[in-house]
């Protein structure tokens, strides 16, 4: 699997004009942007890329609202009253109460407002946990939903405009989130795996002899929202970057934008939303609010994501928050610098695997959700004792089995430039494992045995592998008794590096229970609202389940929209 390259279309020129809502960013921007056309507001999106489709496009798209219509309709048994315990559970105090519970309040309206004005078909992920489901309401099934695959043809001429995804084949095999987790253990679960391998074969080259192209995840998604947007007839100008925000007496009404160098105003009526995602490629901005030891350009977020709508919104007033936060993904190092991090997912949940630190210590639990995971690397370095590197420690029958990397398939070798690198090593043996990297060579072969001994046994005492359903979700069934342990006894052993990446930053600017945007002292400025990466987290420092970025980005699109339209 590759990152792909498309070249996209030249963007709808620029002007000055006049129009009840301007949308920057077109992502889960596009949300806000049908909300807004469907009460009747006339609409703009802005986009500084030549791309639609934000960090959504290059999600796994799945999106985290609960108790909304597609989990009804499935039978999922969740409820308000359990989603609004959890969430006041995980978030703990780190947000303020009213936004959590005005995204629960507007979800089921904002899901609805997808299937009327999208062509999306809209499934529950069935079994993928919520991230904390030992909490209070917690949900072990799962609230979680994603699109079936989408025909991207549907965007005919635009086609070429639609952000491409992060990975994808060269086969055409439109994989969703829940076809993932059972491809990853082909070998381990065949009968699950490979009817859904040939299921969507079929699909993708069935499709292209139709003249159709089926895709999945994020980019199903986002050509689902963009179509819409297009059916709409609502106005995209890519390649437009904002330049500023315009204030008159106290109100937002408008914005300057470039596009090809040359500067137009865009009035507004009824408001500007940011939905221009985060400052995940403003490395300066990331070494001040969160580690001086971020690499650069290592986050997975889209590469316009550059904080320009957070200083943008700065510049006329408002306050920012949450700046420490990411949805943090630990990630395979890239092999070559300025080369992108290598999504790992499942990886770390698997059995027969675990993962040191410098010392040849584990540190955590590698199955736990990848935020809290970031968040415990970054709280190392606050407590003085940081995460200098990250190996993930694996053996033979480990490599035989799983998918790795995302592009990695089982028995495919760990290719030549990876050793060459040092990002990968190779020995016979666990001392001989940490000579090659560097590690101590008895305080590795101690945690080695000690972790063979707690996997024998299926209890990680230590950290408690295991014990969360959200750990067991990408376990391996077919090891007992705990799905996400086995000693490591079937040499070679290896060693591949391992970085700190991200989804996107999700600290930003202060925003209520409607999107509206705040001032330090908390009032709210007129005519501005912030939703998405944009916003600070409505979930404080918390990632509640799969896509709840892109959920929280979705239901505040809905609901300021619907605030700039007077509901």
């Amino acid at each position: 699997m590759a990152t792909s390259a498309r070249a996209a279309l030249p963007p709808v020129p620029a002007k000055d004009i006049t129009v009840d809502l301007l949308v920057i960013g077109s992502g889960t921007g596009m949300a806000a942007a049908l909300t807004a056309h469907e009460e009747g507001l006339s609409t703009l999106v802005v986009e500084k890329s030549p791309y639609v489709g934000g960090s959504t496009a290059r999600s796994g798209g799945a999106f985290w609202v609960p108790d909304n219509p597609i989990l009804r309709k499935a039978g999922a048994g969740d409820s308000l009253d359990r989603a609004e315990e959890y969430v006041h559970a995980v978030v703990d105090g780190t947000a303020p109460a009213e936004r959590g519970q005005s995204f629960l309040d507007h979800g089921t309206a904002a899901v609805e407002m997808l299937q009327r004005t999208t062509p999306l078909n809209l499934f529950w992920s069935k079994g993928y946990s919520d991230y904390h489901p030992e909490q209070p309401g917690g949900n072990a099934a799962g609230r979680t939903c994603e699109s079936r695959p989408f025909d991207a043809s549907m965007l005919r001429d635009e086609r070429p405009r639609l952000r491409p995804g992060m990975m994808e084949s060269a086969l055409p095999m439109p994989i969703t989130g829940v076809d993932y987790r059972w491809m990853n253990l082909m070998v381990r679960k065949p009968g699950k795996a490979f009817p859904r391998i040939f299921k969507r074969l079929s699909q993708g080259v069935g499709g292209k002899a139709l003249k159709r192209e089926y895709m999945a995840g994020g980019q199903a998604l986002a050509a689902g929202l963009f179509a819409g947007v297009l059916r709409a007839g609502i106005p995209v100008w890519t390649e437009t970057s904002l330049v500023k925000l315009v204030e008159e007496d106290g109100r937002i009404t408008g914005a300057v934008v470039e596009q090809d160098g040359s500067e137009y105003t865009v009035t507004t009526r009824r408001g500007v939303v940011l939905a221009a995602g985060g400052f995940d490629h403003d490395m300066a901005m990331r070494h001040k609010f969160q580690s001086e030891r971020l690499r650069d350009n290592e986050s997975m977020g889209a590469e316009g994501n550059t904080g320009d709508a957070i200083r943008a919104a700065q510049d006329v007033g408002a306050g920012i928050g949450l700046m420490d936060q990411a949805w943090w993904f630990p990630a395979v190092a890239p092999a070559r610098s300025g080369n992108p991090p290598m999504v790992m997912l499942a990886e770390r949940a698997l059995p027969g695997s675990f993962i040191v630190d410098q010392t040849g210590r584990r540190f955590t639990n590698e199955a736990k959700d990848y935020m809290s995971f970031g968040q415990t690397v970054l709280q190392r370095e606050r407590e003085g004792d940081p995460i200098e590197s990250m190996w993930i420690i694996f053996d033979q029958k480990y490599r035989n089995s799983y998918v790795f990397a995302g592009m990695l398939f089982p028995r495919m070798a760990i290719p030549e430039s990876w050793y060459k690198a040092g990002t990968a090593h190779r020995a016979e043996s666990p001392g001989a494992l940490a000579d090659s990297v560097g590690l101590p060579r008895e305080a590795f072969t101690e945690a080695f045995e000690r972790h063979n001994v707690s996997a024998a046994a299926g209890s990680d005492e230590d950290f408690g592998r295991g014990r969360s359903a959200y750990d067991r979700y990408y376990g391996d069934p077919t090891v007992s008794p705990n799905p996400n342990l086995r000693p490591l006894d079937h040499g070679p052993f290896y060693a591949v590096k391992m970085t700190l990446s991200d989804l996107g930053t999700c600290g930003g600017v202060l925003a209520d229970d409607k999107g509206r945007a705040l001032r330090e002292d908390g009032t709210t400025i007129d005519g501005l609202y912030a939703i998405g990466n944009t916003a600070a987290n409505a979930f404080g420092h918390s990632y509640p389940g799969a896509g709840a970025t892109i959920g929280q980005g979705i239901v505040y699109g809905y609901i300021a929209a619907r605030d700039a339209a007077g509901k």
